[in-house]
């Protein structure tokens, strides 16, 4: 038993090694952000996902770009963005 554990561990810290540069995380983001917030501008949801938006900009070293579309109570925008959005992480709401 002891020496099937230590054999899984060492073929674990072997393949670690060879692997090393593709288990390393990626840098993200690599480009602008885009927010869909699904809400007119100026209301409460919309400053404070401003807000937000501001603090992870410092955070992350990328600019948030904020598009607001409001509509049908507030389910437009992320049907558009599931029927249409490209799954790259660049675009959420």
């Amino acid at each position: 038993m002891r020496h099937g554990l230590a054999g899984l561990l060492l073929l674990v810290a072997l393949a670690l090694t060879a692997f090393g540069d593709a288990v390393k995380a990626q840098n993200y983001p690599t480009r602008p952000v885009t927010l869909i917030v699904p809400w007119p501008p100026g209301g409460p949801s919309d400053i404070v996902l401003r807000a937000l938006a501001s603090a992870t900009e410092k955070h992350l070293g990328q600019p948030f770009v904020i598009e607001n579309r409001p509509g049908a109570s507030a389910t437009l925008a992320p049907m558009q963005l599931g029927a249409s959005g490209n799954p790259d992480g660049y675009t959420i709401t």
